[in-house]
């Protein structure tokens, strides 16, 4: 078999690809599966215009991309199976009804609620161009969908038969990273300049615990290199995938706050899982799959409200036992049901449509 990997960006750029198929590939190559991946963007200095605010250089970027997934679809013929990761263009459906009417078989796949808008602040008038509706059309034309969660089965159900859910993994060969000791305990959080919003909406709980603690705690924040928040000391640092778990590691407690809203019940809780996988103690938000994943006091704990949040921190903090045994039930759940080696059979019988 063949198959055709259609995605914004090269491997090992993006963590949604990463932790949705690329750490599939070689296990579909070793069954069989000759995979081949097309980005629309491919080099480093393309992210950088892209997600840049030069907008005559986007667009340049933009119609060099056009070209590159026109080629692709193109040639989509000598494939058995082209696999979609969320969409084939940055706009419209055009190339997945081209696909259809080329009678190549199609795998749809999504991570977030992606039918929804949300904006990035740095893509200006390509906000606008954005065309949230064309998931569903995208999942009419598939010919099976691969969702993360429940939430977005039930969203794509309504549009194609054959959906099936494979939650987002971690490869757990890549965690065996050995736990880094602090002076101080080490509260983090990990994703980019579109989800630092989240994060901040936990910051008034940060605050009071930093009140509370003084220099017995500190603060990390991995993905987004331009934030800073000076009253806890906190200056951003780069996401890089070739030190993400070691620079994890030094966490003693991982947090994932998020607001209750249509577009977060789509998440996938990776940052969670990341922690749990290297057995640090995690705090999330009961929204979406974090309800399912986290049994509250057992292999994690949620936290709503500002006072839940302190209280929650407050435990850990005082509690090294605590962290010990909750990191050690986190990696226990992830290897269960959230590792490569649990769902990589899941992800060949999707490949395997009739």
């Amino acid at each position: 078999m063949r198959a055709l990997f259609l995605g914004l960006h090269r491997k090992d750029r993006s963590p949604g690809q990463r932790y949705r198929h690329e750490q599939y590939l070689r296990h579909l190559s070793e069954k069989g599966i000759k995979c081949t991946a097309r980005p629309l963007l491919k080099t480093e200095k393309e992210d950088k215009t892209f997600y840049g605010n030069q907008t005559f250089l986007k667009i340049w970027v933009g119609i060099k991309a056009l070209f590159r997934r026109f080629f692709s679809v193109l040639r989509a013929s000598n494939y058995d199976v082209v696999y979609i990761y969320r969409d084939a263009f940055f706009f419209g459906a055009f190339f997945e009804k081209w696909l259809k009417r080329k009678n190549v078989k199609i795998i749809y796949d999504f991570d977030d609620a992606i039918w929804l808008r949300d904006e990035n602040p740095n893509q200006g008038i390509f906000n606008r161009l954005k065309n949230p509706d064309k998931t569903a059309t995208i999942c009419s034309l598939a010919d099976r969908v691969i969702v993360g969660n429940e939430y977005l089965k039930k969203y794509a159900s309504q549009f194609n038969d054959d959906v099936i859910i494979i939650p987002s993994t971690i490869d757990l060969k890549e965690y065996e990273v050995e736990k880094k000791s602090n002076n101080s305990i080490c509260i983090g959080w990990t994703g980019s300049f579109s989800t630092i919003k989240h994060f901040e909406t936990v910051l008034p709980a940060l605050k009071k615990i930093k009140m509370t603690f003084g220099e017995k705690v500190n603060f990390k924040i991995i993905g987004d290199p331009t934030y800073e928040f000076r009253p806890l000391g906190i200056k951003g640092l780069k996401w890089n995938s070739e030190t993400e778990a070691e620079d994890l590691s030094e966490l003693d407690i991982g947090i994932m706050p998020l607001p209750d809203n249509e577009w977060t019940r789509g998440k996938c809780a990776m940052k969670g899982l990341q922690y749990m996988a290297l057995e640090i103690p995690t705090i999330m938000s009961p929204v979406g799959v974090n309800s399912d994943i986290i049994q509250d006091g057992e292999n994690g704990f949620h936290a709503s409200s500002t006072d839940e949040w302190v209280e929650k921190l407050s435990i850990l903090i005082e509690d090294a036992d605590l962290r010990k045994k909750m990191g050690k039930a986190g990696r226990k759940t992830v290897e269960k049901d959230f590792s490569v080696e649990a769902n990589k059979d899941k992800w060949l019988k999707a490949f395997q449509i009739d």
